[in-house]
């Protein structure tokens, strides 16, 4: 099954510091206004997950994973998009928990293909009303070594390469 969110190996390394310091944490991608729409880290229950907010999934970090949520009406927008959380030195943002780090998280995109897609819709989805119920994903979400393994850009696209060499789109 193709997960509907990632995470590369430096966010994981963050967040596992984070959770060290802070205890089981949880993502909530913003939809923008005051931080645009960057993946948003909190500790675990300080944001209340409304009851149609999706969870993306289930990040394979730490011993209990790390949720990654969405709002419904965001999800509907970007529901053909699998994110990639990634981390980039600067300031995050002013309520995640990486902010003091000198590093924020961002999400970066990749949209899937129509197989994909259609493997999606037959998943299911469940929100924060089917999770106070107790639902479950089957499975964690994967860390990826970079952001473009998941997400590869072809060679010589306009605005994208750097000296880094290829990068994943960002979207906040």
């Amino acid at each position: 099954m193709v997960a509907r969110v990632l995470i590369t190996a430096a966010a994981a390394a963050l967040l596992n510091q984070l959770q060290e310091r802070h205890g089981p944490v949880m993502f909530h991608q913003s939809g923008g206004c005051c931080d645009g729409s960057s993946p948003m880290c909190y500790p675990d229950g300080e944001f209340i997950v409304g009851d149609r907010d999706v969870l993306l999934g289930v990040l394979d970090v730490g011993p209990d994973g790390v949720p990654v949520w969405i709002s419904g009406p965001q999800f509907e927008a970007w529901k053909h998009t699998q994110l990639i959380i990634d981390v980039v030195p600067g300031r995050g943002g002013g309520f995640s928990l990486e902010a003091p780090e000198g590093m924020r998280f961002l999400s970066r995109g990749r949209v899937f293909t129509e197989a994909e897609n259609a493997q999606l819709h037959t998943a299911g989805l469940i929100t924060g009303a089917d999770y106070a119920r107790g639902a479950r994903p089957a499975g964690r979400a994967p860390v990826v070594a970079e952001a473009a393994d998941a997400c590869p850009v072809p060679a010589g696209a306009p605005g994208i390469s750097g000296a880094g060499g290829p990068r994943a789109p960002v979207i906040s």
